[in-house]
């Protein structure tokens, strides 16, 4: 207890707070009190003191210095962490959501018949939508806001999530962020911020917990993070175990928000190097090449390869032929 530095804090900082002057007035009353009522500047040697003052402000300027370097440090390791988890999660969600199309092998009568379809359901689309025999088409309705299931649900904010008094979520399948801002300038070792596979809390430590409950689904405790940004704002990410399924809420206590009406926004193809997003919209364009039955880029490529050589060849006889 003797050697606890902190053991006066509570003191001081009731002093330090009936100071308007700030630390400045704070030290000339302390320095003042030792003029009056000790004999600090008279009873030792000429220059005593003021070695004493020097050493002792040299000393905890050094150690003031150290902490922050220390504290920029941690920030700076956390911030790197999360931002490789960042990037592999972005990489991991290419790869799953662009997988290459593969080809299957068709007969000339099944091309001719897929192709005949095709045509058909242009057709019958072009004819819907001029309206010629009176027909309508019905836009797509959203569910039903009086399904017993849904009422009393928030509706999602823009990032999927929910904002609420003290804090606000957000989520994609792959993971959900927590932003937490608080209300003074504090440091890593202030907070208290506990990851379990099924429970998070969340707070200042001495100060009741902003966040004490069970998550809606389990984490992945080993790749989940979190950093104080700018001493100001707690950033918790915390990573999905079962990346298929949409939260309703970040803990059980929350009030729960409407899965139905999330609308995931598709990822910025600006924000992805130039190999990666030519890959990107190369397999996008092939989707709806795809939707609409038509040939993917790979296919095109094919047919204009064949066309040409036909073309070049004509005394050859290409009707028995089967190309893959």
């Amino acid at each position: 207890m003797a050697n606890d530095p902190e053991r006066f804090d509570s003191m001081l900082l009731a002093m330090a707070q009936q100071h308007e002057g700030g630390v400045k007035d704070l030290l000339k009353t302390i320095v003042g009190f030792l003029a009056r009522k000790t004999d600090f500047f008279t009873g030792g040697k000429e220059g005593d003191w003021e070695k004493v003052v020097k050493d002792t402000f040299y000393e905890h300027a050094k150690k003031a210095r150290d902490e922050a370097n220390k504290i920029k440090k941690e920030k700076e390791e956390a911030d790197k962490r999360l931002k490789d988890i960042q990037q592999r999660k972005e990489q991991e969600r290419l790869q799953q959501d662009f997988e290459a199309a593969s080809v299957t092998e068709i007969t000339d009568q099944e091309a001719a018949k897929l192709q005949e379809d095709i045509e058909k359901d242009k057709k019958k689309k072009a004819e819907l939508g001029s309206g010629d025999e009176g027909e309508t088409v019905e836009a797509d309705t959203p569910e039903d806001d009086d399904d017993p299931k849904e009422k009393g649900k928030l509706k999602p904010n823009s990032g999927n999530g929910c904002d609420l008094e003290n804090y606000r979520w957000t989520q994609t399948l792959e993971e959900v962020e927590l932003r937490v801002p608080l209300r003074q300038i504090l440091r890593p070792r202030d907070l208290t911020v506990i990851i379990s596979k099924r429970h998070l809390k969340v707070g200042v430590k001495g100060q009741p917990l902003i966040i004490d409950g069970e998550l809606d689904a389990d984490v992945k405790m080993e790749e989940s993070t979190w950093v104080l940004q700018d001493g100001r704002n707690l950033l918790v990410n915390l990573e999905k175990v079962n990346k298929m399924n949409w939260w309703s809420r970040l803990v059980t206590t929350d009030p729960e928000i409407s899965t139905r009406k999330i609308n995931p926004e598709p990822s910025k193809l600006s924000d992805l190097d130039g190999e990666t997003r030519g890959l990107v919209e190369k397999m996008m364009y092939d989707q709806r090449q795809k939707e609409m039955g038509l040939p993917t880029s790979d296919e095109q490529k094919k047919q204009d390869v064949l066309k040409k050589f036909m073309e070049q060849h004509p005394e050859m006889d290409f009707s028995k032929c089967k190309f893959n």
